[in-house]
């Protein structure tokens, strides 16, 4: 309590700052009746609460910004089960847009940034270096008092103020500089009716160019993430779909959108590909301020959590299949199809159902390969609409995660 001071309170009108003499009071002496008596542990709580209140009503949390009232990590994370390194870098400009990007390494950056796994129960911290130039962030601020800086806020799992990534906890990070985030993939709780955390989230920055971040999403800084119940099905591909403003697929539209080899496709975001039978997950996020519907040609999923039929199929009945979603700006769910299951290989198209929406270029192609890993025909034939001249023609590191 640097700074303050408890004193004893005076009925009388004495000198509180003046403590008495010795801690029991003299023969004879008057003492207030129990129920008046102010014990230390009261006092603090009020000077407490008065301390937090001013620090709120000056508009600040500058406590956040030291640590002194909030905890490093959420309850049930006793310590780090895991931890990594994550870089925010400047990317390649797309045409005349600046790009920004997260990754697991600088060099290997991009946008959407890598996806992130974890299981109920795992608690993940993630240190966060801010490698973009401070110049590159001047340039994006809307406001010249906004602080520069990168974060990292997370939709889903369990955080405390010191991993919001905002800047009125001040959790972000300064050009050249390293903070620590701690998530907590809390579980189900039976007794409680806790939900737990499984299910399909993402990441994103929360503070490049303004408050919320708008500057940062725009310019590439998000990612996906999958919380797994222990049990549930492993995909053999995981592909995070980025929903956008101006009919953008992560950011880009037409043929940007899709730029798959036809000799040796690499799976990325510009590239979604899978051999026929493979069990493929999709992390659907909406961002900006536009609806959308996800719709995948020739594949349906289950309308559920993990997106397939639940073992024993108790419920079968009761859950839908479906093949067309919507999707509004913040949402995320999952989608997990059997590449080619019953349709075979092929160039199966991936898109927004909102009309203008896919004429404008919200389009890509899931390419399904044979058994041999063979592009099949017609990959030359398939069309997209032209892409305008400010999207640009951008591949980016591979962002898509898969399982070997």
């Amino acid at each position: 309590m640097s700074g303050w001071r408890l004193v004893e309170d005076d009925p009388a009108g004495g000198n509180a700052a003046s403590p008495p003499a010795a801690d029991v009071p003299a023969a004879g002496a008057h003492t207030d009746p129990p129920h008046r008596r102010r014990t230390g542990g009261r006092r603090l709580m009020v000077v407490m609460a008065t301390v937090l209140l001013t620090l709120v009503g000056a508009g600040g949390f500058a406590a956040a910004r030291t640590g002194a009232f909030f905890a490093e990590r959420p309850d049930g994370c006793t310590k780090p089960d895991r931890t990594l390194q994550l870089y925010a870098v400047e990317l390649p400009k797309d045409g005349t847009q600046t790009r920004l990007g997260y990754g697991l390494t600088p060099q290997t950056a991009s946008y959407p940034g890598p996806t992130m796994e974890m299981t109920e129960g795992e608690c993940l911290a993630i240190t966060l270096h801010n490698l973009v130039p401070a110049a590159t962030l001047e340039r994006l601020r809307t406001n010249p008092a906004h602080p520069l800086g990168v974060s990292l806020h997370v939709h889903g799992v369990k955080y405390t103020q010191l991993s919001d990534g905002t800047v009125q906890s001040g959790s972000f990070v300064p050009p050249g500089e390293s903070r620590t985030y701690t998530w907590y993939a809390a579980p189900r709780n039976k007794k409680t009716g806790a939900p737990g955390t499984a299910g399909y989230w993402w990441y994103h920055d929360h503070v490049v160019g303004g408050p919320h971040g708008t500057q940062g999403l725009g310019a590439g800084l998000f990612g996906g993430l999958v919380v797994r119940r222990p049990g549930d099905p492993k995909p053999d591909r995981t592909y995070t779909v980025v929903f956008g403003d101006l009919q953008s697929i992560n950011l880009r539209r037409g043929a940007a959108a899709d730029t798959c080899d036809a000799q040796n496709p690499q799976p990325g975001p510009t590239c979604l590909v899978a051999r026929k039978g493979e069990r493929v997950e999709f992390i659907v996020v909406g961002i900006g301020n536009d609806m959308h519907t996800f719709h995948l040609h020739g594949h349906a999923w289950v309308d559920n959590r993990t997106g397939v039929m639940p073992n024993g199929e108790a419920f079968a009945d009761t859950v839908n299949v479906i093949d067309n979603k919507p999707l509004g700006p913040g949402d995320s769910f999952g989608v997990t199809v059997t590449a080619g299951d019953s349709v075979g290989p092929g160039h199966w198209m991936l898109h927004c159902h909102m009309q203008f929406h896919s004429d404008g270029g919200m389009s890509t192609m899931l390419h399904v390969l044979d058994e041999n890993g063979n592009m099949p025909p017609g990959h030359d034939a398939h069309t997209h609409a032209a892409a305008p001249a400010a999207a640009g023609v951008t591949t980016g590191a591979a962002g898509a995660h898969q399982h070997n």
